[in-house]
């Protein structure tokens, strides 16, 4: 995204009242020499600051949790964030350094750089996320030729990522009904994506790109490799399988001794993660197998924002 001389002069009075968070999944974790391709991509602009990494080698996913500022023109209309580049340029590198064809992992996926969110924070709104996620997704799509389906508030009817999902066969696993193995969608789509073609590239896949408010990842690791058993407390415990309202969740396997509650709490603050270790522990109780504390994958809002805060005032000093 190119911005005017005027545009550069407010970049440089920004006081970071006004920040945008990304949160972008990329298929890859066992691979250092990727991830090291990928994390000096997100260095080249010091404006967009890692604040969270999470990287979980047996679902072989890395989660980058990316914080700037958002500069409006003299109406409000937001018109550059530092975001829109480095989310470029990450995705540039995991196109260059993994090939989808060749991944494997125990957590779906669609593509090579599989989801990528926006969220507001501070004083920053919904509108403006969902501003950089369908700029975002227009240049994706074109310049690396990846089909991008938009979702959340990003798309015109606020269709929900799990749909889209379901409609690409992101859920079912096609390596010993437990694992995801190279490409698991067929070469011509179905539905026409929002940007980008249609025909999906075997090294790359499909990427989802959305706008929407915050929301918390729990998981809860079980003891048991029963993944079958896993599958039935995930649905029991999720809103769709008549569950926690708000709360989903997906059973899968985690490592040779274990299984693993993968949960997104849609509204924390209503239903948190007492509530969802309760309900998960009671289920598994039922079918013999013991459960470990659960643990976030990610900071709140308040401790990102925090945490953006001090790296960019040390990065200055």
């Amino acid at each position: 995204m190119d911005y005017s001389p005027s545009c550069k002069d407010k970049k440089r009075s920004v006081d970071h009242s006004m920040l945008l968070c990304c949160r972008i999944w990329i298929s890859e974790s066992r691979n250092h020499s990727s991830l090291q391709a990928i994390e000096g991509a997100a260095k080249q602009d010091p404006e967009s600051v890692i604040v969270n990494k999470f990287e979980d080698r047996a679902y072989n996913r890395v989660r980058y949790t990316i914080v700037s500022y958002v500069v409006h023109d003299s109406t409000g209309n937001a018109i550059y964030s530092p975001l829109h580049q480095t989310v470029i340029a990450m995705a540039e590198a995991a196109y260059g350094a993994i090939n989808f064809e060749l991944h494997s992992g125990a957590h779906p996926r669609l593509g090579v750089v599989d989801d990528i969110l926006f969220h507001p924070l501070r004083r920053a709104s919904l509108d403006e996320a969902a501003w950089l996620a369908k700029a975002v997704a227009l240049d994706i799509g074109s310049r690396f030729q990846v089909p991008i389906f938009l979702y959340g508030a990003a798309h015109p009817t606020g269709k929900a990522p799990d749909t889209i999902r379901r409609e690409l066969g992101f859920y079912r696993p096609n390596f010993n009904g437990i694992q995801w193995a190279g490409r698991t969608m067929p070469e011509i789509l179905p539905e026409k994506p929002d940007e980008g073609p249609t025909i999906v590239p075997r090294a790359r896949g499909i990427t989802l790109i959305g706008a929407g408010p915050w929301f918390a990842m729990y998981n809860i690791p079980i003891m048991s490799t029963d993944v079958s058993a896993a599958r039935r407390i995930a649905r029991m415990v999720s809103a769709r399988g008549g569950g926690l309202p708000t709360v989903q969740s997906l059973g899968l396997v985690h490592g040779e001794d274990s299984t693993e509650i993968a949960c997104m709490l849609l509204q924390p603050n209503q239903i948190g993660a007492d509530r969802v270790q309760n309900r998960v522990e009671m289920l598994a109780a039922e079918e013999g197998f013991d459960v470990e504390q659960g643990y976030f994958t990610d900071y709140s809002p308040e401790m990102i924002t925090e945490k953006y805060m001090k790296l960019i005032s040390a990065a200055k000093d």
